[in-house]
């Protein structure tokens, strides 16, 4: 614990949401959720408008859709949430050299190791700047919590949310903990909170009264330690600034079972691509494949196929996950696909060269194979893949929230899709709301394309923190332990 409040928690105020309502000034202030949109689609992020609405992130979007019928439903953009995470990422870059990211929109820093920050009056202050410039160059708004350790920090800014400023003055941490439920404290989820419940402890205090030992009992050893030293405010993890990854995947649920081989092995080879590219777009190499196949039932398989030494190769991935596929009984049909890499490594030339050299090998037989006819008793046999039908055709190609452009009405957004139609409305960000057009799917001057900037001409922050130019709205002096704009 340190004796001043300089470590920082920066979340994002629904992240994904808030960037979908700043590109398109027609959902302003309306209730907006992100997710898979197809009938096994989870939600990602909902605006705090469709939270009023009872919808929360990791609901399905299927009862989403119950409690919010008139929300805007879109597909994730991750190429523009990654943009605008890198612009905050560098915000906070400049404050300490000590940032730890969570997640695209989450991330500690350590306000101290950058000099910034070593009493509560310039933690707040710093805190409260940071959220002006990441508003300035983004357009969007973060929560920030300011502690002794990142436990609380974290908590506080939970507590600031909306758009705040929360610091717990060090000293405060076991009177504020104290009435909050156990559910608030890092690794309580439902099944423990719930077996704590029955054992009659329901808040923090509880926790603390109840003692080492009697925690000990009841959850085990470890988490029973790390529990008690939690409802006592004791937090002694350092900000990491490299958070070494162990693996990387991606993975996609259909919304209709999968039972064609030649469906199943495309879509294993296109996840095989994109896991490479957020392979490499993390500068990094992997030796061992993974593939990960969910079954009609809900049974869920995992294969793996170690390789002769790291690669970033995209034929190499694709190719070894097609053969662990073929390990893999997915006749009842298959609802969801993973591949993955892991054994992560630096990438190295003379790996690659390897096993290059093994896919091109590899490449050729596969050739020689698909030319010799498949014959069985019954003669020759050509397997037909399944074709999709035009709505899931259009809802790939124009996928609701995307960007598009047209010859003539310039840069848009997909609001939906279906029966041979695509509608756009012409708008982008920062500017009014745009009017509605529906063309054909196959329109030729209709064309997908990539997300335009939140803000146009954002303020230059090249001297962060030395100098900081003056807010256009100003943030509201501190009250309370909070400021808000």
């Amino acid at each position: 614990m340190r004796p001043a409040p300089t470590i920082l928690h920066l979340d994002m105020d629904a992240f994904y949401a808030s960037a979908e309502q700043a590109a398109k000034p027609s959902l302003r202030g309306k209730a907006v959720v992100v997710g898979g949109l197809g009938p096994r689609g989870v939600v990602a992020t909902a605006s705090y408008e469709a939270r009023l609405l009872g919808v929360h992130s990791a609901m399905p979007t299927a009862q989403a859709r119950r409690l919010a019928p008139n929300a805007a439903y879109l597909v994730p953009r991750f190429s523009l949430y990654r943009a605008v995470s890198e612009q905050v990422m560098e915000l906070l870059g400049r404050l300490s050299p000590l940032v730890e990211p969570l997640s695209l929109d989450e991330a500690f820093v350590d306000l101290e190791a950058g000099g910034v920050a070593d009493d509560t009056v310039s933690a707040r202050r710093t805190g409260e700047r940071l959220r002006t410039a990441i508003r300035e160059v983004t357009g969007l708004s973060g929560s920030v919590g300011l502690a002794g350790s990142k436990m609380l920090a974290k908590i506080a800014s939970e507590q600031a949310k909306p758009d705040g400023l929360a610091l717990i003055v060090p000293g405060t941490e076991r009177e504020l903990l104290a009435p909050m439920s156990v559910r608030t404290l890092p690794g309580v989820g439902p099944a423990t909170g719930d077996h704590l419940r029955r054992a009659g402890m329901t808040t923090v205090h509880d926790l603390a009264e109840a003692g080492e030992a009697e925690l000990v009992r009841l959850v085990g050893k470890a988490h029973g330690h790390a529990l008690y030293r939690m409802a006592l405010g004791l937090d002694d993890r350092p900000v990491v600034a490299e958070r070494d990854a162990k693996s990387v995947s991606v993975e996609d649920t259909f919304d209709v079972d999968l039972h064609d081989r030649v469906r199943v092995r495309a879509e294993v080879e296109r996840l095989a691509v994109r896991c490479v590219e957020r392979l490499r777009s993390a500068d990094r190499s992997g030796r061992t494949v993974v593939l990960k196949v969910r079954r009609y039932d809900f049974s869920t398989l995992t294969r793996s196929e170690t390789l002769r030494g790291p690669t970033d190769d995209p034929t190499v991935v694709r190719e070894a996950a097609a053969r662990l596929l073929e390990a893999v009984d997915t006749t009842g049909g298959v609802r969801l696909l993973g591949v993955g890499v892991t054994g992560l490594a630096d990438y190295t030339q003379e790996d690659l060269f390897a096993q290059a050299a093994d896919a091109r090998e590899l490449a050729a037989r596969a050739e020689e194979e698909a030319d010799r006819p498949a014959v069985d008793e019954a003669g020759p046999v050509e397997e037909e893949p399944e074709r999709e039908s035009a709505e899931q055709l259009a809802a790939r190609r124009w996928p609701a929230g995307h960007d598009v452009r047209h010859a003539v009405h310039g840069h848009g957004w997909v609001q939906g899709s279906g029966v041979g139609r695509v509608t756009v409305r012409f708008e982008e960000p920062g500017g009014p709301v745009g009017r509605v057009v529906t063309f054909r799917i196959d329109d030729p001057e209709l064309s997908p394309a990539d997300p335009m900037p939140l803000v146009r001409d954002p303020v230059d922050y090249s001297s962060w923190p030395a100098s900081l130019p003056k807010s256009r709205s100003g943030p509201v002096p501190a009250a309370g332990g909070e400021s808000r704009p």
